[in-house]
Protein backbone atom coordinates (compact mmCIF):
# COMPACT_ATOMS: atom_id res chain seq x y z
CA UNK A 1 0.00 0.00 0.00
CA UNK A 2 1.37 3.41 -0.93
CA UNK A 3 1.37 6.09 1.76
CA UNK A 4 -0.82 9.11 1.27
CA UNK A 5 1.14 12.23 0.39
CA UNK A 6 3.92 10.01 -0.91
CA UNK A 7 5.53 12.92 -2.72
CA UNK A 8 6.48 14.32 0.69
CA UNK A 9 8.33 11.23 1.95
CA UNK A 10 11.91 11.97 2.97
CA UNK A 11 14.93 9.72 2.55
CA UNK A 12 17.20 10.14 5.54
CA UNK A 13 20.89 11.08 5.18
CA UNK A 14 21.82 7.83 6.96
CA UNK A 15 20.09 5.75 4.30
CA UNK A 16 21.63 7.81 1.50
CA UNK A 17 25.13 7.31 2.91
CA UNK A 18 24.52 3.62 3.63
CA UNK A 19 23.55 3.02 0.00
CA UNK A 20 26.42 4.99 -1.48
CA UNK A 21 29.30 3.29 -3.18
CA UNK A 22 27.40 0.20 -4.29
CA UNK A 23 24.42 -0.41 -6.51
CA UNK A 24 21.74 -2.99 -5.98
CA UNK A 25 23.62 -5.57 -8.04
CA UNK A 26 26.69 -5.37 -5.81
CA UNK A 27 29.14 -3.60 -8.15
CA UNK A 28 30.37 -0.39 -6.57
CA UNK A 29 32.20 2.75 -7.61
CA UNK A 30 35.85 3.18 -6.59
CA UNK A 31 37.32 6.01 -4.51
CA UNK A 32 40.30 7.05 -6.63
CA UNK A 33 40.27 10.88 -6.70
CA UNK A 34 42.36 12.91 -4.28
CA UNK A 35 41.97 16.61 -3.48
CA UNK A 36 44.15 17.86 -6.36
CA UNK A 37 42.29 15.76 -8.90
CA UNK A 38 38.95 16.88 -7.45
CA UNK A 39 39.93 20.56 -7.71
CA UNK A 40 41.04 20.00 -11.31
CA UNK A 41 37.78 18.18 -11.96
CA UNK A 42 35.86 21.19 -10.61
CA UNK A 43 37.85 23.66 -12.70
CA UNK A 44 37.41 21.32 -15.64
CA UNK A 45 33.63 21.45 -15.14
CA UNK A 46 33.49 25.25 -14.87
CA UNK A 47 35.99 26.92 -17.19
CA UNK A 48 34.94 26.48 -20.80
CA UNK A 49 32.25 27.82 -23.11
CA UNK A 50 31.05 30.36 -20.53
CA UNK A 51 34.27 32.38 -20.65
CA UNK A 52 35.68 31.44 -24.07
CA UNK A 53 32.37 31.91 -25.92
CA UNK A 54 29.87 33.44 -23.48
CA UNK A 55 32.08 36.43 -22.61
CA UNK A 56 31.04 38.19 -25.82
CA UNK A 57 27.34 37.66 -24.98
CA UNK A 58 27.87 39.14 -21.52
CA UNK A 59 29.69 42.15 -22.97
CA UNK A 60 26.81 42.69 -25.39
CA UNK A 61 24.44 43.00 -22.41
CA UNK A 62 26.51 45.01 -19.91
CA UNK A 63 29.30 46.71 -21.89
CA UNK A 64 32.50 47.48 -19.94
CA UNK A 65 30.55 46.71 -16.74
CA UNK A 66 31.02 43.07 -17.71
CA UNK A 67 33.42 42.80 -14.76
CA UNK A 68 30.63 43.79 -12.37
CA UNK A 69 28.32 41.25 -14.02
CA UNK A 70 30.88 38.50 -13.45
CA UNK A 71 31.32 39.56 -9.82
CA UNK A 72 27.54 39.59 -9.27
CA UNK A 73 27.28 36.08 -10.71
CA UNK A 74 30.22 35.00 -8.55
CA UNK A 75 28.62 36.37 -5.37
CA UNK A 76 25.51 34.31 -6.13
CA UNK A 77 27.69 31.24 -6.49
CA UNK A 78 29.71 31.91 -3.33
CA UNK A 79 26.69 31.97 -1.04
CA UNK A 80 25.35 28.79 -2.60
CA UNK A 81 28.82 27.22 -2.61
CA UNK A 82 28.80 27.45 1.19
CA UNK A 83 25.58 25.43 1.25
CA UNK A 84 26.93 22.89 -1.25
CA UNK A 85 30.10 22.56 0.82
CA UNK A 86 28.21 21.80 4.03
CA UNK A 87 25.82 19.35 2.39
CA UNK A 88 28.57 17.74 0.30
CA UNK A 89 30.56 17.00 3.45
CA UNK A 90 27.55 15.84 5.46
CA UNK A 91 26.00 13.65 2.72
CA UNK A 92 28.90 12.55 0.45
CA UNK A 93 26.91 10.76 -2.26
CA UNK A 94 26.71 11.00 -6.04
CA UNK A 95 23.23 12.53 -6.17
CA UNK A 96 24.35 16.08 -5.31
CA UNK A 97 21.42 18.52 -4.96
CA UNK A 98 18.92 15.81 -5.90
CA UNK A 99 19.94 13.77 -2.85
CA UNK A 100 20.01 16.86 -0.61
CA UNK A 101 16.43 17.68 -1.61
CA UNK A 102 15.36 14.06 -1.01
CA UNK A 103 16.82 14.23 2.51
CA UNK A 104 15.07 17.50 3.37
CA UNK A 105 12.13 18.49 1.15
CA UNK A 106 10.72 15.14 0.07
CA UNK A 107 10.53 12.93 -2.97
CA UNK A 108 8.47 15.12 -5.28
CA UNK A 109 10.76 18.10 -4.77
CA UNK A 110 13.79 15.84 -5.22
CA UNK A 111 12.47 14.52 -8.52
CA UNK A 112 11.86 18.06 -9.80
CA UNK A 113 15.38 19.02 -8.73
CA UNK A 114 16.68 16.01 -10.65
CA UNK A 115 14.53 17.11 -13.57
CA UNK A 116 16.09 20.59 -13.41
CA UNK A 117 19.52 18.97 -13.28
CA UNK A 118 18.81 17.66 -16.76
CA UNK A 119 19.03 21.33 -17.73
CA UNK A 120 22.12 22.11 -15.67
CA UNK A 121 24.07 19.04 -16.75
CA UNK A 122 22.48 17.42 -19.78
CA UNK A 123 21.31 20.49 -21.68
CA UNK A 124 24.30 22.59 -20.59
CA UNK A 125 26.69 19.97 -21.93
CA UNK A 126 24.88 20.39 -25.25
CA UNK A 127 25.39 24.15 -25.03
CA UNK A 128 29.05 23.69 -24.16
CA UNK A 129 29.53 21.35 -27.10
CA UNK A 130 27.94 23.92 -29.44
CA UNK A 131 30.67 26.41 -28.49
CA UNK A 132 33.41 23.86 -29.20
CA UNK A 133 32.85 24.07 -32.94
CA UNK A 134 33.53 27.84 -33.01
CA UNK A 135 37.02 27.47 -31.61
CA UNK A 136 37.72 24.26 -33.53
CA UNK A 137 37.17 26.22 -36.74
CA UNK A 138 39.37 29.03 -35.44
CA UNK A 139 42.13 26.50 -34.67
CA UNK A 140 41.82 24.81 -38.06
CA UNK A 141 41.96 28.18 -39.80
CA UNK A 142 45.13 29.23 -37.95
CA UNK A 143 46.86 25.90 -38.65
CA UNK A 144 45.75 25.11 -42.18
CA UNK A 145 43.79 28.09 -43.50
CA UNK A 146 40.79 25.77 -43.89
CA UNK A 147 37.56 25.58 -41.87
CA UNK A 148 34.65 23.22 -41.66
CA UNK A 149 31.79 24.47 -43.85
CA UNK A 150 29.14 26.44 -41.98
CA UNK A 151 26.51 23.86 -42.85
CA UNK A 152 28.40 21.24 -40.78
CA UNK A 153 29.69 23.42 -37.94
CA UNK A 154 26.60 25.43 -36.98
CA UNK A 155 23.06 24.50 -35.96
CA UNK A 156 19.94 25.62 -37.86
CA UNK A 157 19.28 29.26 -37.11
CA UNK A 158 22.99 30.04 -36.97
CA UNK A 159 23.66 29.46 -40.64
CA UNK A 160 24.11 25.70 -40.58
CA UNK A 161 22.34 22.37 -40.87
CA UNK A 162 23.97 20.27 -38.15
CA UNK A 163 26.81 20.95 -35.71
CA UNK A 164 29.03 17.94 -36.33
CA UNK A 165 31.90 19.00 -33.99
CA UNK A 166 29.44 19.22 -31.08
CA UNK A 167 28.38 15.62 -31.62
CA UNK A 168 31.97 14.44 -32.01
CA UNK A 169 33.19 16.00 -28.73
CA UNK A 170 30.29 14.45 -26.80
CA UNK A 171 30.96 10.99 -28.18
CA UNK A 172 34.69 11.31 -27.45
CA UNK A 173 33.90 12.30 -23.85
CA UNK A 174 31.65 9.25 -23.50
CA UNK A 175 34.46 6.97 -24.74
CA UNK A 176 36.80 8.32 -22.05
CA UNK A 177 34.19 8.19 -19.28
CA UNK A 178 33.31 4.56 -19.82
CA UNK A 179 36.99 3.56 -19.57
CA UNK A 180 37.10 4.47 -15.88
CA UNK A 181 37.13 7.35 -13.42
CA UNK A 182 40.90 7.19 -12.92
CA UNK A 183 41.56 7.79 -16.61
CA UNK A 184 38.88 10.49 -16.78
CA UNK A 185 40.25 12.28 -13.72
CA UNK A 186 43.79 12.28 -15.10
CA UNK A 187 42.64 13.63 -18.45
CA UNK A 188 40.54 16.33 -16.76
CA UNK A 189 43.44 17.38 -14.54
CA UNK A 190 45.79 17.72 -17.50
CA UNK A 191 43.24 19.74 -19.47
CA UNK A 192 42.46 21.97 -16.48
CA UNK A 193 46.12 22.92 -16.02
CA UNK A 194 46.49 23.60 -19.75
CA UNK A 195 43.44 25.84 -20.05
CA UNK A 196 44.41 27.86 -16.96
CA UNK A 197 47.82 28.44 -18.55
CA UNK A 198 46.17 29.57 -21.80
CA UNK A 199 43.90 32.04 -19.98
CA UNK A 200 46.86 33.46 -18.05
CA UNK A 201 48.68 33.86 -21.40
CA UNK A 202 45.62 35.62 -22.82
CA UNK A 203 45.58 38.12 -19.94
CA UNK A 204 49.31 38.80 -20.35
CA UNK A 205 48.82 39.57 -24.06
CA UNK A 206 45.61 41.57 -23.69
CA UNK A 207 46.95 43.82 -20.91
CA UNK A 208 49.74 45.00 -23.22
CA UNK A 209 47.07 46.82 -25.25
CA UNK A 210 44.95 48.02 -22.31
CA UNK A 211 43.34 51.44 -22.84
CA UNK A 212 41.33 53.27 -20.18
CA UNK A 213 39.10 54.79 -22.85
CA UNK A 214 37.62 51.38 -23.64
CA UNK A 215 35.98 51.36 -20.19
CA UNK A 216 33.76 54.37 -20.91
CA UNK A 217 30.85 54.64 -20.83
CA UNK A 218 31.18 51.99 -18.14
CA UNK A 219 27.55 50.83 -17.93
CA UNK A 220 25.75 52.00 -21.07
CA UNK A 221 22.58 50.05 -20.20
CA UNK A 222 22.65 50.91 -16.50
CA UNK A 223 21.71 48.50 -13.73
CA UNK A 224 19.36 46.58 -16.04
CA UNK A 225 22.26 45.82 -18.37
CA UNK A 226 24.47 44.68 -15.51
CA UNK A 227 21.72 42.39 -14.20
CA UNK A 228 21.05 40.90 -17.64
CA UNK A 229 24.78 40.48 -18.11
CA UNK A 230 25.08 38.73 -14.74
CA UNK A 231 22.36 36.28 -15.75
CA UNK A 232 24.37 35.50 -18.90
CA UNK A 233 27.69 35.47 -17.01
CA UNK A 234 26.25 33.00 -14.52
CA UNK A 235 26.47 30.36 -17.26
CA UNK A 236 30.25 30.67 -16.89
CA UNK A 237 30.07 29.36 -13.32
CA UNK A 238 27.76 26.43 -13.96
CA UNK A 239 29.54 23.23 -13.03
CA UNK A 240 31.13 23.96 -9.64
CA UNK A 241 28.49 21.80 -7.97
CA UNK A 242 29.59 18.89 -10.18
CA UNK A 243 32.23 18.36 -7.50
CA UNK A 244 29.51 17.00 -5.22
CA UNK A 245 28.52 14.39 -7.81
CA UNK A 246 31.91 12.75 -7.24
CA UNK A 247 31.09 12.11 -3.57
CA UNK A 248 31.32 8.32 -3.96
CA UNK A 249 34.57 8.34 -5.96
CA UNK A 250 36.63 10.74 -3.82
CA UNK A 251 39.02 9.85 -1.04
CA UNK A 252 37.95 11.34 2.32
CA UNK A 253 34.89 13.04 0.77
CA UNK A 254 33.68 14.72 3.98
CA UNK A 255 36.84 16.83 3.93
CA UNK A 256 37.82 17.01 0.27
CA UNK A 257 34.44 17.91 -1.25
CA UNK A 258 33.95 21.15 0.77
CA UNK A 259 37.59 22.19 0.37
CA UNK A 260 37.55 21.60 -3.40
CA UNK A 261 34.35 23.64 -3.83
CA UNK A 262 35.77 26.68 -2.07
CA UNK A 263 39.12 26.49 -3.89
CA UNK A 264 37.42 26.25 -7.29
CA UNK A 265 35.08 29.17 -6.71
CA UNK A 266 37.96 31.35 -5.51
CA UNK A 267 40.27 30.53 -8.42
CA UNK A 268 37.59 30.84 -11.08
CA UNK A 269 36.19 34.14 -9.75
CA UNK A 270 39.59 35.84 -9.79
CA UNK A 271 40.40 34.38 -13.20
CA UNK A 272 37.12 35.48 -14.81
CA UNK A 273 37.41 39.00 -13.45
CA UNK A 274 40.93 39.42 -14.82
CA UNK A 275 40.06 37.88 -18.20
CA UNK A 276 36.99 40.11 -18.62
CA UNK A 277 38.90 43.26 -17.62
CA UNK A 278 41.82 42.52 -19.92
CA UNK A 279 39.57 41.70 -22.88
CA UNK A 280 37.42 44.81 -22.61
CA UNK A 281 40.51 46.94 -21.97
CA UNK A 282 42.22 45.70 -25.12
CA UNK A 283 39.22 46.16 -27.42
CA UNK A 284 36.04 48.19 -27.05
CA UNK A 285 32.77 46.60 -26.00
CA UNK A 286 31.41 47.12 -29.52
CA UNK A 287 34.30 45.08 -30.95
CA UNK A 288 33.99 42.22 -28.45
CA UNK A 289 30.21 41.97 -28.05
CA UNK A 290 28.42 39.17 -29.91
CA UNK A 291 31.62 38.00 -31.61
CA UNK A 292 32.35 34.27 -32.06
CA UNK A 293 35.68 33.07 -30.60
CA UNK A 294 36.03 36.44 -28.84
CA UNK A 295 39.28 35.69 -27.00
CA UNK A 296 41.05 34.65 -30.19
CA UNK A 297 39.75 37.82 -31.83
CA UNK A 298 41.27 39.95 -29.06
CA UNK A 299 44.68 38.27 -29.33
CA UNK A 300 44.68 38.48 -33.13
CA UNK A 301 43.93 42.21 -32.97
CA UNK A 302 46.56 42.87 -30.30
CA UNK A 303 49.36 40.83 -31.90
CA UNK A 304 48.36 41.53 -35.52
CA UNK A 305 48.88 37.85 -36.19
CA UNK A 306 46.72 34.73 -36.35
CA UNK A 307 49.33 32.69 -34.47
CA UNK A 308 48.39 34.01 -31.03
CA UNK A 309 44.72 33.49 -31.70
CA UNK A 310 45.52 29.94 -32.74
CA UNK A 311 47.09 29.27 -29.34
CA UNK A 312 44.00 30.62 -27.60
CA UNK A 313 41.78 28.57 -29.89
CA UNK A 314 43.75 25.44 -28.98
CA UNK A 315 43.27 26.23 -25.28
CA UNK A 316 39.56 26.76 -25.86
CA UNK A 317 39.21 23.46 -27.71
CA UNK A 318 40.84 21.68 -24.77
CA UNK A 319 38.91 23.71 -22.18
CA UNK A 320 35.50 23.10 -23.69
CA UNK A 321 36.24 19.40 -24.17
CA UNK A 322 37.10 19.12 -20.47
CA UNK A 323 33.79 20.75 -19.51
CA UNK A 324 31.90 18.28 -21.69
CA UNK A 325 33.77 15.46 -19.96
CA UNK A 326 33.19 16.70 -16.41
CA UNK A 327 29.56 17.76 -16.84
CA UNK A 328 28.60 14.56 -18.63
CA UNK A 329 30.18 12.70 -15.72
CA UNK A 330 27.98 14.63 -13.29
CA UNK A 331 24.82 13.90 -15.25
CA UNK A 332 25.47 10.15 -15.30
CA UNK A 333 26.06 10.07 -11.52
CA UNK A 334 22.86 11.98 -10.77
CA UNK A 335 20.82 9.68 -12.99
CA UNK A 336 22.51 6.74 -11.25
CA UNK A 337 21.32 8.03 -7.87
CA UNK A 338 17.79 8.62 -9.16
CA UNK A 339 17.78 5.15 -10.66
CA UNK A 340 18.72 3.60 -7.32
CA UNK A 341 15.63 5.22 -5.90
CA UNK A 342 13.43 3.89 -8.71
CA UNK A 343 12.57 7.36 -10.02
CA UNK A 344 14.15 6.74 -13.45
CA UNK A 345 14.71 3.42 -15.28
CA UNK A 346 17.13 0.92 -13.75
CA UNK A 347 19.49 1.00 -16.70
CA UNK A 348 21.11 4.14 -15.28
CA UNK A 349 22.18 2.43 -12.03
CA UNK A 350 24.01 -0.47 -13.65
CA UNK A 351 27.74 -0.31 -12.92
CA UNK A 352 30.16 -2.28 -15.04
CA UNK A 353 32.20 -4.65 -12.81
CA UNK A 354 35.16 -4.27 -15.20
CA UNK A 355 35.41 -0.46 -15.41
CA UNK A 356 33.39 0.52 -12.28
CA UNK A 357 31.46 3.04 -14.40
CA UNK A 358 27.80 3.29 -15.53
CA UNK A 359 28.56 2.35 -19.13
CA UNK A 360 24.99 2.09 -20.45
CA UNK A 361 23.89 5.28 -18.71
CA UNK A 362 26.89 7.18 -20.08
CA UNK A 363 26.15 6.21 -23.68
CA UNK A 364 22.45 7.04 -23.29
CA UNK A 365 23.32 10.52 -21.97
CA UNK A 366 25.84 11.09 -24.77
CA UNK A 367 23.48 10.07 -27.54
CA UNK A 368 20.37 11.81 -26.20
CA UNK A 369 22.04 15.16 -25.53
CA UNK A 370 24.07 15.08 -28.72
CA UNK A 371 20.80 15.81 -30.53
CA UNK A 372 20.24 19.34 -29.10
CA UNK A 373 23.99 19.96 -29.41
CA UNK A 374 23.71 19.26 -33.12
CA UNK A 375 20.65 21.35 -33.94
CA UNK A 376 19.99 23.98 -31.23
CA UNK A 377 21.71 27.43 -31.21
CA UNK A 378 23.82 28.23 -28.14
CA UNK A 379 21.84 31.28 -26.97
CA UNK A 380 18.57 29.33 -26.92
CA UNK A 381 20.06 26.70 -24.63
CA UNK A 382 21.99 29.06 -22.34
CA UNK A 383 19.00 30.95 -20.86
CA UNK A 384 16.99 27.83 -20.06
CA UNK A 385 20.05 26.16 -18.56
CA UNK A 386 20.75 29.22 -16.42
CA UNK A 387 17.27 29.46 -14.92
CA UNK A 388 17.18 25.72 -14.18
CA UNK A 389 20.53 25.91 -12.41
CA UNK A 390 19.50 28.96 -10.38
CA UNK A 391 16.33 27.17 -9.26
CA UNK A 392 18.40 24.17 -8.12
CA UNK A 393 20.81 26.42 -6.24
CA UNK A 394 17.93 28.11 -4.44
CA UNK A 395 16.66 24.69 -3.36
CA UNK A 396 20.11 23.75 -2.03
CA UNK A 397 20.12 26.87 0.14
CA UNK A 398 16.71 25.90 1.48
CA UNK A 399 17.90 22.33 2.06
CA UNK A 400 20.86 23.34 4.20
CA UNK A 401 18.54 25.30 6.50
CA UNK A 402 16.04 22.44 6.75
CA UNK A 403 18.75 19.88 7.51
CA UNK A 404 20.20 22.09 10.27
CA UNK A 405 16.77 21.95 11.92
CA UNK A 406 15.88 18.29 11.29
CA UNK A 407 19.34 16.74 11.76
CA UNK A 408 21.48 18.97 13.98
CA UNK A 409 23.39 15.84 15.08
CA UNK A 410 24.67 15.02 11.58
CA UNK A 411 28.50 15.25 11.36
CA UNK A 412 29.56 18.32 9.37
CA UNK A 413 33.21 18.95 8.49
CA UNK A 414 32.23 22.34 7.05
CA UNK A 415 29.48 24.62 8.28
CA UNK A 416 27.97 27.58 6.42
CA UNK A 417 29.29 30.81 7.99
CA UNK A 418 26.89 33.46 9.28
CA UNK A 419 24.03 30.96 9.23
CA UNK A 420 21.20 31.51 8.27
CA UNK A 421 22.17 34.82 6.61
CA UNK A 422 24.34 33.25 3.88
CA UNK A 423 21.75 30.75 2.58
CA UNK A 424 19.05 33.44 2.70
CA UNK A 425 21.29 35.74 0.65
CA UNK A 426 21.95 32.82 -1.71
CA UNK A 427 18.20 32.43 -2.28
CA UNK A 428 17.79 36.17 -2.80
CA UNK A 429 20.61 36.41 -5.35
CA UNK A 430 19.30 33.38 -7.23
CA UNK A 431 15.89 35.02 -7.42
CA UNK A 432 17.45 38.26 -8.63
CA UNK A 433 19.29 36.54 -11.47
CA UNK A 434 16.19 34.50 -12.36
CA UNK A 435 14.39 37.82 -12.74
CA UNK A 436 17.12 38.92 -15.16
CA UNK A 437 16.52 35.98 -17.52
CA UNK A 438 13.26 37.54 -18.74
CA UNK A 439 9.58 36.54 -19.10
CA UNK A 440 10.10 34.28 -22.13
CA UNK A 441 12.57 32.12 -20.20
CA UNK A 442 10.24 32.05 -17.17
CA UNK A 443 7.45 30.63 -19.31
CA UNK A 444 9.75 28.03 -20.88
CA UNK A 445 10.92 26.95 -17.45
CA UNK A 446 7.38 26.76 -16.08
CA UNK A 447 6.41 24.50 -18.97
CA UNK A 448 9.52 22.37 -18.34
CA UNK A 449 8.58 21.96 -14.65
CA UNK A 450 5.01 21.06 -15.57
CA UNK A 451 6.27 18.27 -17.82
CA UNK A 452 8.50 17.09 -14.97
CA UNK A 453 5.57 16.96 -12.57
CA UNK A 454 3.64 14.82 -15.04
CA UNK A 455 6.60 12.44 -15.48
CA UNK A 456 6.88 12.05 -11.70
CA UNK A 457 3.18 11.35 -11.33
CA UNK A 458 3.13 8.76 -14.11
CA UNK A 459 6.48 7.04 -13.48
CA UNK A 460 8.51 8.21 -10.50
CA UNK A 461 5.76 8.05 -7.86
CA UNK A 462 4.67 4.59 -9.00
CA UNK A 463 8.18 3.10 -9.09
CA UNK A 464 9.73 4.76 -6.04
CA UNK A 465 11.59 2.16 -3.99
CA UNK A 466 11.15 4.21 -0.85
CA UNK A 467 7.42 4.16 -1.45
CA UNK A 468 7.53 0.39 -1.75
CA UNK A 469 8.81 -0.13 1.79
CA UNK A 470 12.34 1.25 1.86
CA UNK A 471 13.98 0.99 5.28
CA UNK A 472 16.71 2.70 7.22
CA UNK A 473 20.08 0.98 7.74
CA UNK A 474 19.05 -0.18 11.21
CA UNK A 475 15.77 -1.59 9.91
CA UNK A 476 13.56 1.33 10.86
CA UNK A 477 11.13 2.49 8.22
CA UNK A 478 12.36 5.46 6.23
CA UNK A 479 10.82 8.80 7.12
CA UNK A 480 7.63 9.47 5.24
CA UNK A 481 6.93 5.85 4.27
CA UNK A 482 4.74 3.26 5.89
CA UNK A 483 5.86 -0.07 7.27
CA UNK A 484 5.47 -2.83 4.73
CA UNK A 485 2.45 -4.99 5.30
CA UNK A 486 2.99 -8.39 6.87
CA UNK A 487 1.11 -11.56 6.12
Amino acid sequence: MRPSGSGLRVKSPDLLVAESGTDLEGHGLKRTMGLFQLVCFGIGAIVGTGIFVGLSDTVAQSGPAVVVSFVLAAVTCVFTAFSFAELGGAIPVSGSSYSYAYATLGERAAFLVGWCLLLEYGVSVSAVAVGWGQYLNELLNSLTGWQLPAALSNPPGDGGIVNVPAVVVMLLAAVLLVRGIRESARATAAMAVLKLAVLVLFCAIAFTAFEDGNLTPFAPEGVAGITSGASVAFFSYIGFDAITTAGEEVKNPRRNVPVAIMICIGVVTVLYGVVALSAIGALSADQVGDQPAALSLVVNQVTHSAAGGGVIAFGAVVAIASVVLAVMYGQTRILMSMSRDGLVPRVFERISPRTATPVAGTWIVAVVFAVPAAVVPLDVVMNLTTIGTLAVMAVVNVSVMVLRRTRPDLPRRFRVPLFPLCPLLGIAFCGYLIYGTGPATWLQFAAFLAVGAVVYALYGRRNSRLGQGGTEPDGAVAAGSEAPATV
